[in-house]
Formats: structure tokens, C-alpha cells, sequence
């Protein structure tokens, strides 16, 4: 992708669009659970980013660092992980795996975070947790994600990013999803 063809809106949304006629029911989701949840956000509308060159465009007017959110699987593919880093941080998965106790670990097939997330490939976010309902997937969050005073997420299509108070995630939108994080160190 050509950054210079990546176009993003220059104005950052407080809260959901005002027009969701063009937008997927999945992503009016997250607005009606975060609204419902008492949760603020700031959203930037932009083209697909689904390179780290796109989200970097994205990072630089909505203030926030990368968040990389990776889903995971063991070899056997029994167990699933999302894992939330630094975008610039490098990803080890020997480092994760002997700090969660589980098998060398790998990127999971798309049809399984479509079946457990209801998100494709480039828009893996936090807020796919929510469609999780039978806690199928183990959120793992490395400890500077966990600090930060915000975390940036897709409303679960990377149309969109939006910019969240980390202590709202981890105080009111993960109770409410019920996933418990284990936080790691990479």
C-alpha cells in the first residue's frame, strides 16, 4: 500500500457516527456495548489499515501508539490467544509460550477468529471479545499495553480506530465480556 493513497479523515469523533447507514452491524455493536457501558471514546474514520504503514498514518492524528492485537493458537489448535503489544515491539512466540505454559505457539486460522471473534484478518481488536461468548479465547496484554493511560483498537473492522481510556478496558469492558487478562512481558 502507498501511503500516500491512505486516506483518513483529519477529524477525530467523539463517540459513534452519526449516520450508521454505511457501517457493519458488528461495529454498531461495539458502539451500543461501549455507549451501554458508560465507556468515552475517540474515534478517526479512515481506508482499511491493514498494514503497519497504514496504522502508522493513523497513530500520528490519533495520538496513540500502535497496538498490534495478534490471534494465536497452540500447535494443536485447542487453545486460542489474542495478544496486545506494542506495534514496534518484536514478537517472540518462544517468549509468550513459556510464559503462558502452552506449546509453541502460532497465528490461528482466519475461520477460527471469524468463529470466535467475528472479525477477519486485519481487523483483530479487543473488541471481538465481546463476540467470544463461550470464553473460547485467552486475552494476553504485554505490560507496557496494560499501562498506558490509552489503548487503540478497530471497532472490529479496520475502517475505524478508536481511542480508549485502558483503565475502561480493563475495569469495565473486560468484567463485562468476561475475559480475565493475564498479563505478559515481551
Amino acid at each position: 500500500m502507498d501511503c500516500n493513497t491512505f486516506k483518513v479523515d483529519p477529524v477525530l469523533y467523539k463517540g459513534r457516527p452519526s449516520d450508521t447507514s454505511n457501517r457493519l452491524e458488528k461495529e454498531i455493536r461495539v458502539y451500543d456495548l461501549l455507549d451501554s457501558l458508560g465507556i468515552e471514546y475517540i474515534r478517526a474514520d479512515h481506508d482499511p489499515a491493514d498494514t503497519i504503514e497504514a496504522c502508522e498514518v493513523v497513530e500520528s492524528i490519533i495520538g496513540v501508539d500502535i497496538c498490534k492485537n495478534l490471534f494465536l493458537c497452540n500447535r494443536q489448535m485447542t487453545k486460542f490467544y489474542m495478544l496486545m503489544m506494542p506495534g514496534k515491539k518484536p514478537f517472540k512466540t518462544k517468549d509468550i509460550s513459556q510464559q503462558i505454559g502452552s506449546s509453541r505457539l502460532s497465528f490461528a486460522p482466519a475461520e477460527k477468529m471469524l468463529e470466535y471473534l467475528d472479525i477477519t484478518p486485519g481487523s483483530v481488536s479487543i473488541m471481538g471479545l465481546a463476540n467470544d461468548k463461550n470464553c473460547e479465547v485467552k486475552l494476553l496484554i504485554d505490560r507496557d499495553i496494560a499501562e498506558s493511560e490509552y489503548v487503540r483498537c478497530h471497532p472490529c473492522i479496520n475502517t475505524s480506530t478508536l481511542k480508549i481510556k485502558t483503565e475502561d478496558i480493563l475495569k469495565k469492558y473486560l468484567p463485562y465480556v468476561k475475559h480475565e487478562p493475564q498479563i505478559v512481558d515481551l
